[in-house]
C-alpha cells in the first residue's frame, strides 16, 4: 500500500493548487468517506494518493489528460507492490473518472464517487477560497471581473473578457454540490458552499465599495 511519506516525494514538483497539501487533503477527506459509507478503504487510499501523481511526473502530458496519465503511473506503482490485476484496474477507474471537465468516463463504482467526492470537496469551503483564487493568480487572471451577460447565460466569456475566481466561481463551484455522489459528502458540501458563496459576496460588495 502507497503511504503518504512516499506521496510527498511524488508531489514536490507539482503546482500550489495541485500539490501534497492537496492529496493530504484528499486522502484525508477520502478516508472519512470511505469509513462512513462503507468502501474498500486500501482502494480508496491508494486511488486518493496517487490521483494527480502525473503533474509531477517527468514527459507526462499536459493537465487536461493528467487522469489518464496518473492512472498509468499507478499501475506501475501498484504492480511493482505486487497488487491483483483487478484491484490495480479498480485503483485506475477511481483515478480516470474523478475529473470534473473530463466526462468519457463516469465514477461507476462506490470507490471512484467517493474520489470525486472528496476531490470536489476540497475546492469548496476556506480551502476552496485560497485554491480558486491561487489558481486564477497562476493563470495571471483577477480574483474578481465581473462577468459579461454571454458568460452568465453560456458559460464563455465575451472577447478579452477575463477568467477571473468569481467566474470560476459561478462556472464550476456553483455546481460542485449538486454533483457529489455519497450522502456523507453532501452534507459536508453545504456547510463549506455556503462560506465560499458568502465570501464572493463580501468580495465583490468590498471591490464595489458597499464594504
Amino acid at each position: 500500500m502507497p503511504t503518504l511519506e512516499q506521496a510527498e516525494k511524488w508531489y514536490r514538483s507539482t503546482d500550489g493548487v495541485h500539490d501534497f497539501d492537496h492529496i493530504r487533503r484528499v486522502y484525508a477527506m477520502a478516508t472519512r468517506l470511505a469509513r462512513e459509507e462503507g468502501a474498500d478503504l486500501e482502494i480508496v487510499q491508494a486511488a486518493a494518493l496517487l490521483h494527480d501523481v502525473a503533474d509531477s511526473a517527468a514527459g507526462t502530458p499536459e493537465r487536461a489528460n493528467h487522469h489518464t496519465a496518473s492512472a498509468e503511473v499507478a499501475e506501475k506503482v501498484l504492480t511493482e507492490e505486487g497488487w491483483p490485476v483487478e484491484r490495480i484496474a479498480a485503483v485506475q477507474h477511481c483515478i480516470r473518472s474523478h475529473r470534473f471537465r473530463k466526462v468519457e468516463e463516469r465514477p461507476a463504482t462506490l470507490e471512484a464517487r467517493i474520489l470525486f467526492d472528496a476531490d470536489k470537496l476540497d475546492v469548496l469551503g476556506a480551502v476552496g477560497v485560497a485554491r480558486v483564487i491561487a489558481y486564477a493568480t497562476m493563470a495571471g487572471q483577477p480574483a474578481y471581473a465581473p462577468p459579461s451577460e454571454q458568460f452568465l447565460q453560456t458559460g464563455k466569456e465575451s472577447p478579452n473578457e477575463p477568467h477571473s475566481a468569481y467566474h470560476e466561481h459561478l462556472y464550476k463551484l456553483v455546481k460542485i454540490k449538486d454533483l457529489l455522489f455519497t450522502s456523507t459528502a453532501r452534507s459536508i458540501a453545504e456547510e463549506r458552499f455556503r462560506y465560499l458563496d458568502e465570501f464572493f459576496r463580501r468580495l465583490i460588495a468590498e471591490t464595489q465599495g458597499k464594504m
